[in-house]
Order: C-alpha cells, then structure tokens, then sequence
C-alpha cells in the first residue's frame, strides 16, 4: 500500500493529464460520424459511442502509461484498470446523449439542458455554446477526478 503523499503525488500528476487528453480525445479523436450519430437511440448510436469511448479510452490510458513509466509513479495495475474503466463507462453513459438530459431534468436543470439547443421547426445552427455541452463536459471533468483518484489509492 502507498502513502498518503505518494497518491497525492500520483493524484496531482494523473489529473490534469487526463483533463488533457479527456479534451483532445472528445475534440480531435472523435470521429464526426461518431460526434453526430452517438446519441441514437439504436445499434448505430450505441456503436459509434463505444467506438468514441474506445479511442478515448485509448488517448486516456495511454496518457496514464506515459506519465506512469516517465515519470515512474508508482501506480498499481489495479488501480490503472479501475480508473479507465470508471473513465470508459461515465463516459459511455453521458454520451449516449438520452441520459444526461434526463439527469438534468431529474436535477432540475434540464431548461439549462436545452440553451442553445436548434429549436423545434426552426433552422437553427447547432454550436459547441450548448447548455448540453456544458453540462456534458463538467460530468466528464467529475468523473475524470474520481478516475484521478482510484488511480492514485488503489
């Protein structure tokens, strides 16, 4: 078992790299395919979202190796599975699109869900300045610092 300043120490440096590839993972590695389709509510949403969450995953756990073999944390294998997979299915889960929002609703947030959002028989332009956006980022960045944790104290 490590010490309290040794997770600390893994906690502070696995964080921001996760954060890091959490934001080139879900900007630049998804696919617009898989950006425009993961919310489907049917095999081809499921799919694209896994495949989003595999490469993510892959941009996530690669990070982590890096850090762990340049930097030599001391990070159990255990406790690098376990925060990918945390990671992974968080992930997966908010991006099938359908429950985030009904998070939000159950939250009370779901108005705040919908800012931005093309409004029902209009041409609007969707934009990246979504209510949904927001809230989808800040569910990943809170589960990215639970990841950040089992990884530094299991």
């Amino acid at each position: 078992m490590i010490g309290h300043l040794e997770a600390a120490l893994i906690f502070a440096a696995t964080l921001p790299a996760l954060l890091v590839a959490h934001h080139v993972a879900d900007h630049w590695l998804q696919t617009s395919h898989q950006a425009a389709n993961k919310g489907r509510p049917d095999w081809l949403g499921r799919l694209s979202c896994a495949k989003h969450v595999l490469s993510y995953t892959a941009a996530t756990a690669g990070t982590v190796a890096l850090l762990w073999a340049v930097l030599g944390l001391p990070i159990s294998p255990v406790g690098f599975v376990v925060g990918q997979v945390v990671s992974a299915v968080t992930h997966y889960w908010a991006d099938r699109r359908f429950t985030l929002a009904t998070l939000a609703e159950w939250c009370g947030n779901g108005e705040f869900y919908r800012v931005g959002a093309p409004r029902t028989g209009r041409d609007d332009n969707p934009h990246l300045g979504t209510g949904a956006y927001a809230l989808d980022q800040s569910w990943h960045w809170l589960w990215l610092a639970v990841a950040a944790l089992l990884t530094a104290v299991l």
